[in-house]
C-alpha cells in the first residue's frame, strides 16, 4: 500500500510540479485537449464531495506557535466522519476563521475539546462561542476540557469567566437578534486520569495526563468504525501517549520549532530555548522517538512555524529517529483516511464566505427583551436620518406582506 510522504514543498512547488508533468505528458501523447475541458483537481474543495460511511476527514485549521500570524494559526484540527458528526480538537488564536472557511454550518461545529489552556489552544473558543451565535448556531455550545491542580485552574472556570467578559456583548443582543446560540455546556473532566470522556454514535473520545507547563495538560483518542486518532495537544513525551496512542491511523502530535531557530528567529535565550524547545514542548527528534514507539499509519507534526528555513531542519531532526509516514502540518491540509489508504491534499477554501445554510429556522427577537439606552443616549439619535429609514420598514412590510414598527413611533 502506497502511502504520501511529508508536505514539504507548499503551493508554489506543487504548482510547479504540476505544470512540469502536464507539459510533460502533452509532449508525449497525440492526443489533443482542449483547454477548456475540466480537469481532476488534487485539492480538496469544501463542500463537494460525500465522505463514505467508514471515512474520516481531518483538517488542519491552525498549526502555528502560540505568538499569532497570517500565514499560521494557533493549534486546531476539525474531524469529521461519515456518520455527520463533526469533532474541534484546540480551538487556538485565528481557528475560527479557517472554520468558517470552510463553510460548515455552525450548528454542525458544536463539539470542542481543549488540551490545555493557553491561548494558542483554546484563545478562539470565545469567537467561535460569538461569532458562532450570531452566525446563525442555534444550539449550546459544547466545551470539553481538563480540570485543574485547584478550580480556577481548570476548564469550567475558565469558560464561565470567558462568558462574563462577554457580558457587554450579550447584553447588546438581547432582544434584536436570535441568541439562542449564545450558551455553553461544559464536561470538564479529571486531567489525572486515562478515561473515556465521549461516548455517542458509536463514537469513543478518550482523554489521559500530558505533561507541559504544569498540571492540567490532557491529549485525546477519537475512535469511530474501526478508524482511530490521535491527537497530544502540547506535551512532553510520556508513557500515556505511546500507550494510548498505540493503533493509530493518523497520529497528530506537538513538533516544536528546533532549538537554534528559537533562538535566531524567535529570540528567546538559549537557556529559554533548551527550556521550552525540549522540555516544556517536543523536539523534533523526541517526535520521531515517539512516533518510532506507536508505529501509526500516518504521522503528523505541528506546533511549528513552516518556513523555507525551518522545515528542513526539523524534517532532518525527525528523520534521526523516526523513517514512517509523516506529514509536516500546515494550515488548511486535509487527510482522507479509510481502512484502505490515507489521502493528503489541501483545502482551496473561499476567504470571502458569508454566513453557511442554517440547521434550523432563526426565530424573531422579542423587543421586550431588549436592554435598551438611557435617556441620555437616546437623546444623541440624528432624527434627520428617520426619513430616510423609515422607508426601509415600508419597502420589508410591503414585500412580505407584514407590518414593521419603526422604533419611536
Amino acid at each position: 500500500m502506497k502511502r504520501r510522504r511529508s508536505f514539504l514543498g507548499g503551493l508554489a512547488v506543487g504548482a510547479a510540479l504540476t505544470t512540469c508533468l502536464t507539459v510533460l505528458v502533452a509532449a508525449s501523447s497525440t492526443e489533443k485537449v482542449s483547454p477548456v475541458d475540466p480537469r481532476p483537481r488534487d485539492v480538496y474543495v469544501p463542500n463537494s464531495e460525500r465522505l463514505a460511511p467508514d471515512e474520516m476527514r481531518v483538517i488542519a485549521c491552525g498549526t502555528g506557535m502560540p505568538n499569532p500570524r497570517m500565514a499560521q494559526a494557533a493549534a486546531c484540527f476539525l474531524v469529521e466522519l461519515g456518520n455527520g458528526d463533526k469533532f474541534i480538537f484546540d480551538i487556538g488564536s485565528g481557528s475560527v476563521e479557517r472554520l468558517a472557511a470552510l463553510d460548515i454550518p455552525w450548528d454542525w461545529l458544536d463539539k470542542v475539546f481543549i488540551g490545555h489552556l493557553h491561548v494558542d489552544h483554546f484563545g478562539d473558543l470565545g469567537g467561535l462561542f460569538v461569532g458562532g451565535g450570531v452566525g446563525g448556531r442555534h444550539v449550546p455550545l459544547k466545551v470539553w476540557g481538563p480540570s485543574g491542580a485547584t478550580p480556577e485552574l481548570g476548564t469550567a472556570y475558565a469558560v464561565e469567566h470567558m462568558e462574563k467578559m462577554y457580558t457587554w456583548d450579550i447584553a447588546g443582543r438581547l432582544g434584536q437578534t436570535d441568541i439562542r446560540g449564545f450558551t455553553t455546556e461544559v464536561h470538564e473532566f479529571d486531567y489525572k486520569k486515562p478515561q473515556i470522556i465521549y461516548e455517542e454514535n458509536g463514537v469513543k473520545i478518550r482523554s489521559w495526563p500530558a505533561i507541559h507547563a504544569i498540571d492540567g495538560a490532557v491529549s485525546f483518542s477519537l475512535e469511530w468504525s474501526g478508524l482511530k486518532f490521535v491527537f497530544s495537544s502540547d506535551t512532553f513525551p510520556n508513557k500515556w501517549f505511546n500507550e494510548y496512542g498505540q493503533g493509530a491511523d493518523i497520529a497528530i502530535h506537538e513538533c516544536f520549532i528546533a532549538v537554534p531557530d528559537l533562538v535566531t528567529k524567535w529570540r528567546l535565550t538559549p537557556e529559554a530555548a533548551l527550556q521550552v524547545g525540549t522540555q516544556i514542548h517536543t523536539a523534533p527528534e523526541a517526535f520521531g522517538k515517539v512516533m518510532s514507539t506507536i508505529k501509526p499509519r500516518h504521522a503528523i507534526a505541528y506546533h511549528f512555524f513552516k518556513d523555507h528555513d525551518t522545515t528542513g531542519p526539523i524534517l532532518e531532526r525527525i528523520r534521526k529517529t523516526y523513517d514512517g509516514p509523516l506529514s509536516l502540518a500546515e494550515d488548511h491540509m486535509v487527510w482522507n483516511v479509510t481502512k484502505d489508504k490515507i489521502t493528503e491534499r489541501v483545502a482551496l477554501v473561499n476567504e470571502h464566505t458569508w454566513n453557511p445554510p442554517l440547521v434550523s429556522p432563526a426565530i424573531p427577537p422579542d423587543p421586550n427583551d431588549r436592554v435598551g439606552y438611557s435617556p441620555e443616549i437616546w437623546a444623541g439619535r440624528f432624527d434627520d436620518v428617520d426619513e430616510v429609514i423609515r422607508p426601509i420598514y415600508e419597502e420589508a412590510g410591503k414585500a412580505l406582506g407584514r407590518e414593521f414598527k419603526y422604533p419611536g413611533d
